[in-house]
């Protein structure tokens, strides 16, 4: 839309642009945004007794998941409540990183059980939000997971799989390690040949993020 009103200068830095500007869509970016469920201006603004209150709540959850006493159903309404509260704030995904609750998270995605899969794969997506944590989550042995999920889980599970692929490629390092990850490109390239809708979609963005670099 700046391109076609007439503009020809960055948007951003006010430089000029070149006659006729090479530009190229960031899907996996475009991917990430209409994964992520927008604030509203009333929530952004909430008061800060809610917002202590939402912090207070998390710590509770935080310590039924990390609980090596606590069942699966404990488990699963701890992830689904965090799930909630992550998507939307920043400050929360930091602390539940910062709890030793990321280990937690990937036990429930070994863990067999669908659901807790499902819930956890989620939770693990919304703290890849945060740039600090995406380099931290490969460290811990994210990757090997998620393509085991690629390989077996149910669609869902492989959906969210392929999508904390793409949000974990945005740093370049961690393209590296995906890609050099055995079967994590074969695995997508699998789900794209396979799998419904939803699955290709996002297969096709994992893939399109990682190709950017060029061992990939």
């Amino acid at each position: 839309q700046w391109i076609d009103s007439g503009n020809r200068t960055c948007p951003i830095t006010k430089l000029p642009l070149s006659e006729n500007p090479s530009l190229i869509p960031n899907h996996a970016l475009r991917s990430l945004i209409s994964n992520f469920a927008h604030v509203s201006p009333k929530e952004s603004s909430r008061p800060r007794t809610q917002q202590e209150h939402s912090h207070s709540q998390s710590q509770a959850l935080i310590s039924t998941l990390i609980s090596r006493s606590s069942s699966n159903a404990s488990k699963l309404e701890s992830l689904s409540r965090l799930v909630r509260l992550t998507k939307r704030d920043s400050s929360i995904r930091r602390k539940v990183t910062e709890s030793g609750a990321v280990r937690a998270a990937l036990d429930c995605v070994d863990s067999g059980n669908q659901v807790l899969q499902e819930k956890s794969l989620s939770l693990l997506l919304n703290l890849s939000l945060e740039d600090d944590n995406k380099v931290g989550l490969v460290a811990d042995g994210v990757i090997r997971r998620i393509v085991a999920v690629l390989r077996v889980g149910s669609p869902d599970c492989k959906a969210i799989a392929a999508t904390l692929l793409t949000s974990l490629a945005v740093v370049e390092v961690n393209k590296a390690t995906i890609g050099s990850y055995p079967d994590a490109i074969s695995a997508l390239v699998y789900l794209l040949r396979v799998g419904n809708d939803r699955e290709r979609k996002e297969s096709a963005t994992a893939l399109y993020a990682l190709c950017s670099f060029p061992d990939n």
